[in-house]
């Protein structure tokens, strides 16, 4: 895999270095070089070396390897293509480099503006079962958050004045709420600025597969406690005797309980709603008698056409399915893991207003 990996990053910067050597004849190939395979390592390097800069350089780094995969190729062969046809090989070069370098800033720039503008997405359902104190019951949604040093205070006060806005009497985040370590996201008192959400019936979470990367979840929970934010891990809470919560450890975690098992003390003719970070369980929620399931996790595959992908791999990779009883929601998420990019998808807020029939 080294290998493969270096050749890539080598067919990469071999593609560069043609044009701008077009525009900087005298360009000292052997510093272009050592950037090129800093830049290319520098994601890797985040685990060893502190610092948000590095971090988003790294980052960057894995949409170029992307796109250059889907890109150079077509590029290189329209350019031997056009050779062949006697046109002038350095204004060639220049010319079709700079097309693509363009593209690129295109990439980029739309790809910014998807993962730093969030939507709300609004839906409606009902579910026929009593709600107790509530006939009607406003959710307000947010996974995959991944708050640290990409997704920092700007984009969190984004979440928190548009979860303000909705109103809403719930707020449930299932899961990624970090970003692998949690040190960067207590430093920037973040968590003190997720309090700032309103929610009368209060704020809940569940673990994703990040906070299982950061190896911190003790810290991370204990943190989130004292802003009165409640994570959930293979719990069940009762919502002023109206309705469940049910909050599943992440997928990563093998000795998680199964839905069956965290059912066994619920009444189940109050409505249900789980929490689960990986959509893998829909099929499981239906036969245990879940109303409302909500995951993330997918981002959508974030890049595209990186939804291929996730599309095959889940029943639902994104949006809303009925199952039966079970009205299940992926979200594409709020934030982003490693490039601060989404092209085909959208970062998000899920808006659910339910009726209890």
């Amino acid at each position: 895999m080294l290998v493969v990996y270096n050749t890539l990053v080598f067919y990469i910067g071999w593609n560069g270095l043609l044009w701008l050597t077009t525009i900087f004849p005298n360009l000292e190939a052997i510093f272009y070089w050592i950037a090129i395979y800093v830049w290319a390592y520098a994601y890797v390097l985040t685990r060893f070396i502190q610092g948000s800069l590095i971090k988003i350089i790294g980052a960057y780094w894995i949409a170029v390897v992307q796109y250059s995969i889907i890109i150079l190729p077509i590029t290189n062969l329209v350019t031997v293509v056009l050779l062949l046809m006697t046109y002038n090989r350095d204004q060639l070069i220049f010319w079709i480099g700079t097309i693509v370098f363009s593209i690129y800033i295109l990439i980029f720039t739309y790809g910014s503006y998807n993962a730093y503008s969030p939507v709300v997405r609004k839906y409606q359902i009902s579910v026929p079962k009593n709600g107790g104190n509530y006939k009607k019951l406003r959710i307000a949604v947010a996974s995959d958050m991944h708050f640290g040093n990409l997704s920092g205070r700007s984009h969190l006060r984004r979440l928190v004045d548009q979860v303000n806005h909705i109103k809403p009497d719930l707020v449930l985040l299932p899961g990624d709420i970090i970003d692998d370590d949690p040190k960067p996201f207590i430093e920037k008192k973040m968590s003190k600025m997720m309090k700032e959400m309103h929610a009368p019936l209060g704020i809940f979470g569940v673990l994703g597969n990040h906070e299982y990367y950061g190896r911190a979840i003790p810290l991370f929970v204990n943190e989130m406690a004292k802003q009165h934010i409640k994570i959930l891990m293979d719990e069940v809470v009762l919502i002023d005797d109206s309705f469940y919560l049910v909050g599943r450890k992440d997928k990563t975690d093998r000795n998680r309980l199964s839905i069956s098992k965290l059912m066994e003390t619920i009444d189940q003719s109050k409505p249900i709603i789980l929490l689960d970070h990986q959509p893998y369980e829909l099929g499981q929620a239906m036969d245990n008698h879940v109303d409302i399931s909500l995951s993330g996790h997918t981002h959508r595959g974030q890049m595209a056409p990186n939804h291929v992908i996730t599309k095959r791999m889940y029943e639902l990779d994104w949006g809303y399915k009925q199952k039966e009883q079970l009205h299940a929601f992926v979200s594409s998420g709020f934030g982003f893991w490693g490039p601060p990019l989404r092209i085909g998808s959208r970062s998000e807020i899920l808006q659910i207003d339910i009726s209890f029939e």
